[in-house]
C-alpha cells in the first residue's frame, strides 16, 4: 500500500478553545442569539416563546447565564402585573461575540477545504477499499 502523503497541522488545530461551554448549549445559544439581537431586553414570555422553551427550563437557563454574569434579570410591574425582564450584560455581549468568532473559526476550517476534498472522494490511492 502506499504511504499516505498528509499536510502537517498544528497539534490541536481542531479543538476550538473558543467555544465557551456556558454558551455551547443548544437553549443558551438561542437565548443569547436571542438577547443580542434586543439590546433593550426580552421579557420573559417573550423569550420564552422565541426560544420554544417551558417556565422551568428557561429558568434554569437563565440562572446559568446570571451566574456566569452574561445575563441580567430584572423585576417590575406591568399594569399591576409581575414582569421579568432579560437582557445581555457587557460582559455577556463581549463573550458571547468572541463565542461567535470561534463558531465563525469552525464553519471556515470545515468549508475551505470542502472543494478539494469533493474531488477527492473520487480518487483513493491504490489499494484502498471500503469496508
Amino acid at each position: 500500500m502506499a504511504k499516505r502523503k498528509t499536510k502537517a497541522i498544528a497539534p490541536g488545530r481542531f479543538a476550538y478553545q473558543g467555544l465557551d461551554r456556558v454558551l455551547h448549549e443548544k437553549a443558551r445559544l438561542g437565548i443569547m442569539t436571542s438577547l443580542i439581537t434586543r439590546p433593550e431586553g426580552l421579557l420573559f414570555n417573550e423569550l420564552k416563546q422565541l426560544c420554544e422553551l417551558t417556565d422551568g427550563n428557561l429558568s434554569r437557563h437563565l440562572e446559568v447565564l446570571h451566574e456566569a454574569g452574561l445575563v441580567e434579570v430584572w423585576k417590575g410591574y406591568e399594569n399591576k402585573r409581575p414582569q421579568t425582564l432579560c437582557r445581555l450584560s457587557r460582559a455577556g455581549r463581549e463573550r458571547f461575540l468572541k463565542y461567535l468568532a470561534e463558531l465563525e473559526r469552525v464553519v471556515q476550517d470545515a468549508l475551505q477545504p470542502a472543494d478539494r476534498a469533493a474531488a477527492a472522494m473520487t480518487a483513493l490511492p491504490a489499494g484502498w477499499v471500503p469496508v
